[in-house]
């Protein structure tokens, strides 16, 4: 049997035969490993499938503080979109305040002009990893690999999935696994638990700066460009609205919430000009949303390991008021499911016990 080299056995020989460059006479790039000097540097957010729930595939949408490891937003959902990836941001801001950089690959969700405008207003710079070179997205990968080994694992038994009501239950089930479990161990890496090195890392300035809720809702409104037609109508998405007659003839921004699209706010030139008057009304949610409803399963015995995990995670919340999902408006079934989680810790509240006080500017246009 002939003996096959090892790759770095192959990677000496080229070298020593000056092999190692490439076709235009450059040496290939030498990557280094990064790490964020302290919590909220930047956030790196992926997708993940995972389980069937209701007879419809799940993905989970998260965010992973770069140098904490802590999971700092997340959503499960029915679509790998960017409406999951927004809920999943979102959530984020609100308990864990506002990171410099987000750093996402190039799938649809994650390029899109919605996504661009929500960080945007908040003033968060986002970077894109290259085509071919995911440099950067190895500490987000090992965390997906602890979710499929350690989370995921429990739902692999014969009728563990049929167990789970449906989303709803999916994300409080994984909210309680991150709080209880993955938020308190010591990471090999680091040698520090996630929540802990999170919180270290604020210790000697106090809590990270965090968004208003006008802001945030700002930041996740959708904007649209049209053109007033003559008799002072813009359509949107099949409806028919009707605007200030001044506006004939001009390209105006259309901006609303994609789970309403009855109210509807017009600017021109930055500024706020009124609201559009629904005239002829065909939809009333924005085209990518979609439904997350699931019929809900026979009860049966339950999954006990996620069930104990999801209990203890009850009994410490118990204690507790998450004060950003108090504050967060939500209308429509999924705008409510997309607020910050039942029993998802406001890491925040652990730097200061005493509720933050948001102070809202004395307008709400955009600087």
């Amino acid at each position: 049997m002939a003996v096959v080299p090892s790759a770095r056995t192959l990677q000496r020989h080229f070298a020593r035969l000056e092999l190692n460059t490439r076709p235009d006479g450059t040496t290939p790039g030498v990557f280094g490993r990064f790490e964020a000097a302290a919590p909220n540097q930047r956030w790196t957010g992926d997708a993940l499938h995972g389980p069937v729930i209701g007879g419809r595939k799940t993905y989970l949408m998260a965010f992973i503080d770069d140098h904490s490891r802590a999971l700092v937003g997340y959503r499960w959902g029915h679509s790998e979109d960017m409406l999951h990836l927004a809920a999943a941001l979102r959530a984020g801001l609100s308990a864990r305040g506002i990171p410099q950089v987000v750093y996402l690959d190039n799938g649809s969700a994650m390029v899109s002009k919605q996504l661009l405008r929500a960080l945007a207003v908040l003033g968060i710079r986002l970077t894109h990893s290259r085509p071919g070179q995911p440099q950067g997205r190895g500490k987000i990968e090992r965390f997906f690999r602890t979710v499929r080994e350690q989370f995921l694992i429990e739902l692999t038994a014969p009728g563990a999935t049929e167990q789970v009501s449906g989303l709803a239950e999916l994300n409080e089930l994984f909210t309680a696994w991150v709080e209880t479990v993955y938020h308190q161990r010591v990471h090999t890496e680091t040698g520090q638990a996630p929540l802990a090195r999170f919180l270290t890392g604020f210790a000697g300035d106090g809590p990270p700066p965090t968004p208003t809720p006008t802001q945030l809702r700002e930041a996740f409104l959708f904007s649209e460009h049209r053109a007033v037609t003559k008799t002072a109508t813009v359509s949107l998405h099949g409806n028919t609205y009707e605007v200030d007659a001044a506006l004939t003839g001009r390209r105006v921004e259309l901006v609303f919430d994609p789970f309403d699209l009855t109210d509807i706010t017009v600017r021109y030139a930055g500024r706020e000009v009124g609201t559009a008057i629904a005239h002829v009304i065909g939809r009333h949610v924005h085209p990518a949303v979609k439904s997350d409803s699931t019929a809900a399963p026979a009860p049966v015995t339950g999954i006990d390991y996620l069930a104990l995990v999801r209990d203890r995670h009850t009994q410490v919340m118990t204690q507790r008021v998450n004060y950003a999902s108090i504050t967060q408006p939500a209308v429509h079934p999924q705008a409510a499911a997309n607020a910050v989680l039942p029993g998802q810790v406001d890491l925040l509240d652990l730097l200061d016990p005493t509720p933050t006080v948001h102070h809202e500017p004395d307008h709400q246009e955009i600087p």
